[in-house]
């Protein structure tokens, strides 16, 4: 296992590093019948005597003997990965750092061995120390006060952005640690890994907030006050936003934002969608996101107060495009965000 990662580690039509010979005559080097895609920064020699001299691509693909020698490559690798990471937290460090891209891919690729991919998994979180990722699956769940029951994670394309989203206020209130995600492939890890241990995980920006055992009696009832509360400052914000939103609602998730945006919990992440445009790949039509916006906010306030229809109006197109911006995502038309920011300026120092 090389210490520094290769230059063209990311090029998926480079030759892999383990050579195949049979009988210490060199066949292929180029086959990943002999080491799964995601281990593919492995180097080594694999020299069989249960195959033909003359063995051919086409004998390879239907070979029982290289099926086996593929699966006990892997196993030996994960061993081998598994050991280091016990006994030599240093060394296993190191190899995250220039491996854990790679590693990760595994998760989507390899079904037989994901639970043991998953647990050599490292991640930033939200109570850690410094910005390295650190946290196993295993740490979180060992954390886990009495009550919870998910794993919570959020996805962003930087660390701040991800430590910083309205998203996790209310979890920073009630003391709950969620997983930063920011790798490009930490989308396809959540797609494919379900559960840990017997704990579901949670995207914090998909679906209604839901805190489990985490919410008293006293939450639940400010929460369905609230929203009585806000009919009026809803439906005023849905009429100006029109079929740009799914729906608009009140949220006991944010504590000091005005608004987030949020997506069904089936639906596809913002996050997933920019990634998958931003690779040119074809994106079916998004479902449109959810407002949610915090009744307590003095901006909201002041919306539900006002009585001109054209500031009102402006007041929650920010609010929209705001939440946007927080959440990752790229106004359509930022020389309009700008005006409307303008002019509500002026308006207020008038």
């Amino acid at each position: 296992m090389p210490s520094r990662a290769p230059f063209d580690m990311w090029d998926r039509e480079r030759k892999q590093g383990v050579k195949l010979y049979v009988r210490r005559v060199f066949i292929m080097e180029d086959t990943e019948k002999l080491m799964p895609h995601y281990l593919r920064f492995i180097r080594g020699v694999i020299d069989s005597n249960d195959l033909p001299l003359n063995v051919s691509r086409e004998i390879l693909q239907e070979s029982k003997d290289i099926d086996a020698i593929r699966n006990g490559c892997v196993k030996k690798v994960l061993g081998l990965l598994e050991d280091l990471a016990e006994n030599q937290p240093e060394k296993y460090r190191t190899f995250w750092q220039e491996f854990g891209q790679v590693l990760k891919e595994g998760v989507g690729e390899d079904a037989a061995n994901k639970e043991r991919i998953a647990k050599l998994l490292r991640f930033a979180s939200t109570t850690q120390e410094g910005d390295e990722p650190s946290v196993t699956l295993a740490d979180y769940v060992a954390r886990m006060k009495e009550g919870r029951e998910k794993i919570y994670y959020i996805t962003a394309d930087t660390l701040a952005a991800a430590k910083n989203s309205p998203h996790l206020e209310v979890f920073k209130k009630k003391g709950v640690e969620v997983l930063l995600l920011t790798d490009r492939v930490d989308e396809w890890v959540v797609g494919s890994l379900f559960e840990f241990d017997g704990k579901p995980l949670q995207s914090v920006a998909k679906g209604e907030l839901d805190l489990g055992k985490l919410e008293d009696e006293a939450d639940k009832e400010a929460q369905k006050q609230a929203e009585e509360h806000a009919k009026p400052v809803v439906e005023k914000v849905q009429k100006a936003l029109g079929d740009k939103v799914k729906e608009v609602r009140a949220t006991a998730r944010l504590t000091d934002s005005p608004a987030c945006l949020v997506v069904g919990e089936h639906d596809m992440s913002a996050h997933l969608e920019r990634l998958l445009k931003a690779a040119g790949q074809s994106v079916p039509a998004a479902a449109k996101p959810i407002l949610e916006i915090n009744p307590e906010h003095v901006l909201v306030q002041k919306l539900a107060e006002e009585s001109d229809e054209n500031r009102a109006y402006d007041l929650a197109q920010v609010l929209y495009d705001q939440a946007l911006l927080a959440e990752g995502g790229k106004l359509d038309d930022p020389a309009t965000f700008v005006k409307r920011i303008n002019k509500l300026m002026l308006e207020l120092s008038a």
